[in-house]
């Protein structure tokens, strides 16, 4: 089993506010990430499978690239989470949320159209803090 590993960039901004709780709740909670802020966004996805023997390849690194600028970082890039993404519409923004539903998105397809299997998503919000999801 080999691991193959792509790295892309985006810029968004979110807000961590439950609704059904008091401003001060909130910002007890939340702290500062309660106000509106950007992050500077990795995501990191990492793909497993096995070597194809015609190519050398677990999985084209320029297809997997290209998935995920299709289906996460052309719809994340320079958007309010909270409220421009579709895939996160009625979900709390957090970064486990987050990685979570692009898990859901990329991995039936890596899995259906790559014959590879998803094997990490690792979203790195600052150099500070990151999620990593391994699907269970």
């Amino acid at each position: 089993m080999i691991h193959i590993t792509r790295r892309e960039r985006f810029n968004a901004a979110h807000r961590l506010w439950n609704a059904t709780w008091s401003e001060e709740k909130n910002r007890e909670v939340f702290g500062l990430c309660s106000n509106i802020h950007g992050h500077n966004w990795e995501l990191i996805v990492t793909v497993k499978g096995e070597i194809d023997p015609n190519t050398g390849f677990v999985m084209d690194l320029k297809a997997l690239s290209k998935l995920m600028k299709q289906e996460i970082i052309d719809k994340v890039d320079h958007t309010f989470l909270n409220e421009d993404v579709e895939f996160l519409k009625g979900k709390f923004p957090s970064t486990e949320v987050f990685a979570v539903e692009i898990w859901n998105i990329l991995a039936p397809v890596i899995e259906n159209e790559y014959n590879s299997a998803l094997h990490c998503v690792k979203l790195i919000e600052t150099p500070n803090h990151y999620v990593e999801y391994f699907g269970e």
